[in-house]
């Protein structure tokens, strides 16, 4: 179970990795493509604030990847169960106040990752 917790762990910090990549650099172009319910006239004024939500996705993608590296068991497991835990809190946040897909996109990996973390 331990090393389907590190995979799924993994798989939530590289799906970050790519939305901090979206949001603070191909905004106005893979952005576009990606978020196609959002006004097209929004995304260039939109940008800094892409930039700045980008920036929170990456430190999330950071406390995931810095669960991995960790040696100690215990201390791996509470700081993924942190991070995993702000991504649910995300997702869900997300899917309340702008698009319910946010929840299986982002929130629902997540879980399934903090699932596999705490039973291991």
């Amino acid at each position: 179970m331990k090393l389907a917790s590190q995979i799924l762990i993994a798989l939530v910090a590289i799906e970050h990795l790519y939305i901090l990549w979206i949001e603070m650099f191909a905004w106005t172009t893979a952005g576009r493509r990606t978020f196609k319910s959002f006004p097209a006239h929004l995304f260039e004024p939109t940008k800094a604030l892409a930039a700045n939500q980008g920036l929170y996705n990456g430190f999330l993608s950071a406390g995931l990847v810095w669960s991995l590296c960790i040696t100690d068991a215990a201390w791996s497991s509470h700081v993924a169960t942190f991070f995993l835990g702000c991504v649910v809190v995300a997702g869900l946040f997300g899917a309340i106040t702008a698009d319910k897909k946010i929840f299986f996109t982002q929130g629902l990996p997540a879980l399934t990752a903090l699932l596999a973390t705490m039973l291991r």
